[in-house]
């Protein structure tokens, strides 16, 4: 993988023309830099806060892609100092580096190859934010990326952002964000967010409802909505730094989306763009609740397809009902939402996470922060969608029963993956039971009634 854009080629398009690299890197630039009203010598300000997995490729991308221009895109991560490697990932880091010739070079002209001989021996502690100022994501060991600008203090990082991609966890973005706000209050231009965060966080006051990332960013900062979009899609980030296709879709207001869509796209990793914000970041909390079901399925059956296929097509209908309750006219399970569900039902560490629970290999007691993967978000959705669905004023008539019930009630999976995952009422294998069930119903008839009620309530959403 090379360090910057310089010693691309260039571009391979979709209708066989090749561009040259710089050429088209350059346009992209300039036409984002007009939108920002940039004058020369002022470069555009991008900052990744939040160093995990899916944010540190997409900010090394952004590297490779525009390092090669940094008189006019300044690209740079925030992560919290502090956090210690311990020995053992250590030696397996530098058994990855000695493993890659031309990682094993670059350190070497960089004199920072003996820091991690050092570290295999015991004899130094290595830090997070120290590795991926080499290129190593601590939640990914495996796949190096390109040496990135880290920044531990996060007022230095991004009080002059003009751009800043959320990396960071649900579970985390409401407070980072509410100190960024402390040091954007003397600020006269307004900057963009574009939030990877795929997951939703409930809260009870004033009622209960649930919180998305977009919705937490514009709380804790002012920042109006139509600056702030969500980008995601079916991507496994080593993957997509490895320069496997894929695509993704950046949702919000025009203004920002069309062109920030094209800024963001290369030739493996496609971009489009999409109104609906609310469909695809509720889509984005959803899949991970299902996911680690998915994960436990796989490992009780022993990867049985017919199994995880019937599993697959009772999530998505549960997917789609809950949807209806949370969206006026949510966009379809299909193209990149319904793609995005399977690749992390496939293979995302929420999947992971099922799969090392029902093997036994993990425990509940461990928590939902596991080394190297960072937060499991999966689990506190599955509380907040459960918790709300559960609420009697969401009750629906059930035609076959012939009286009304809680909507949780009518979302089997999502309420056996509550019992088994927060009050732990129930083990691992009840997943296969809830999925077994003779009286469980036709999905489509799931499907049906989400979409022959009124089921929109705004509320929830906190609207």
């Amino acid at each position: 993988m090379v360090e910057s854009a310089e010693g691309e080629s260039g571009h391979l398009h979709l209708n066989g023309s090749v561009r040259a690299g710089n050429g088209s890197i350059e346009e992209k630039v300039d036409e984002l830099r007009r939108l920002f009203g940039k004058a020369d010598g002022d470069p555009l300000r991008i900052v990744g806060v939040g160093a995990g997995a899916w944010g540190s490729v997409f900010i090394a991308m952004l590297q490779d892609a525009y390092g090669g221009v940094r008189d006019k895109v300044q690209i740079r991560i925030w992560r919290r100092a502090g956090r210690g490697v311990d020995r053992a990932t250590a030696e397996h880091l530098f058994e990855v580096i000695n493993s890659r010739e031309d990682v094993l070079r670059r350190l070497i002209r960089r004199c920072a190859y003996l820091k991690y001989v050092e570290a295999r021996l015991g004899d130094r502690t290595l830090y997070a934010d120290e590795i991926l100022k080499d290129g190593f994501c601590l939640n990914m060991i495996d796949t190096p990326l390109c040496p990135l600008k880290v920044v531990t203090n996060l007022q230095e990082a991004v009080w002059d952002a003009d751009i800043v991609i959320n990396g960071l966890p649900s579970t985390e973005t409401g407070q980072v964000f509410e100190e960024i706000s402390r040091y954007w209050k003397e600020r006269i231009t307004v900057p963009v967010i574009i939030s990877l965060a795929k997951g939703i966080e409930a809260e009870s006051e004033p009622e209960l409802r649930l919180v998305t990332p977009t919705q937490m960013i514009n709380r804790s900062t002012g920042v109006p909505i139509e600056n702030i979009l969500y980008l995601g899609g079916p991507n496994i980030a080593s993957e997509i730094y490895n320069k496997e296709y894929a695509n993704a879709r950046i949702c919000g207001a025009q203004k920002w989306r069309k062109v920030l869509a094209k800024f963001l796209r290369q030739p493996h990793f496609i971009v489009w763009d999409n109104c609906d914000l609310v469909t695809h970041e509720v889509m984005g909390g959803l899949k991970n609740v299902y996911a680690i079901g998915a994960g436990m399925v796989a490992a009780l059956t022993k990867e049985s397809a017919t199994s995880k296929s019937v599993y697959f097509a009772h999530c998505t209908s549960e997917m789609i009902f809950i949807t209806h309750l949370l969206t006026e006219e949510p966009e379809k399970l299909a193209g990149p939402l319904l793609a995005d569900t399977y690749v992390t039902l496939l293979k995302g560490r929420n999947a992971w996470y099922g799969q090392k629970l029902a093997s036994g290999e993990l425990s509940l007691e461990m928590g939902d922060s596991i080394k190297g993967k960072g937060m499991i978000q999966g689990v506190s959705a599955v509380k907040g969608f459960y918790e709300l669905l559960s609420q009697s004023s969401l009750n629906i008539h059930d035609s076959g029963e012939n009286r009304h019930v809680a909507a949780a009630e009518l979302c089997p999976i999502l309420k056996t993956l509550y019992k088994i995952l927060i009050v732990r009422e129930k083990p691992t294998k009840a997943i296969l039971e809830a999925l077994r069930d003779e009286t469980m119903n036709d999905p489509r008839e799931r499907i049906e009634i989400a979409q022959s009620h009124a089921f929109y309530r705004p509320s929830l959403l906190g609207k």
